[in-house]
C-alpha cells in the first residue's frame, strides 16, 4: 500500500479527521453527536462572553437583559445547526437536546461576565 492509496482511503472516509472548527467552516460536512455538541457548546460559551461583557459596559440591568440573552443565545444555536448546517436535529436528539448544549455553562459565563465586568466599570 503506497502512499497515494493512504490518501485515497482517507479521502473515501470523507469528513472524519477534520476538527470542529474545520466542519464548521466547510458548513456541508458530516457531523457526529459529540462533535456536534461541542462545537454549539463553544459557540455559546463566545456569545456568553461577549453578552456579558457588552452589558456590564453598558451598563443594563434587570432580569429582562437575561431572557434577552437566553433567547439571543438560543436563536443563534438554532440557526447554526439549523440554517447554516443543515443538521436533522432528530438525529441527535431533537431540537430540545441540541439547544441545551453548553445552555447552563453559558449563562454562568454570562453573568459572572456581566458582573463582573458592571461592578469594575461602574463602582
Amino acid at each position: 500500500m503506497g502512499s497515494s492509496d493512504g490518501l485515497k482511503a482517507e479521502k473515501q472516509d470523507g469528513d472524519t479527521s477534520l476538527s470542529g472548527l474545520q466542519k464548521l467552516i466547510k458548513g456541508d460536512a458530516s457531523w457526529d453527536r459529540d462533535q456536534l455538541g461541542d462545537v454549539l457548546h463553544w459557540i455559546r460559551q463566545a456569545i456568553a462572553l461577549v453578552c456579558g461583557v457588552l452589558w456590564g459596559a453598558i451598563p443594563l440591568t434587570g432580569f429582562l437583559w437575561i431572557l434577552i440573552f437566553a433567547a439571543l443565545s438560543s436563536g443563534a444555536i438554532y440557526g447554526v445547526y439549523s440554517i447554516y448546517l443543515k443538521v436533522d436535529a432528530e438525529e441527535f436528539g431533537g431540537d430540545g437536546a441540541l439547544l441545551q448544549e453548553g445552555l447552563f455553562a453559558s449563562m454562568t459565563l454570562f453573568l459572572l461576565a456581566w458582573t463582573l465586568v458592571y461592578s469594575l466599570a461602574h463602582f
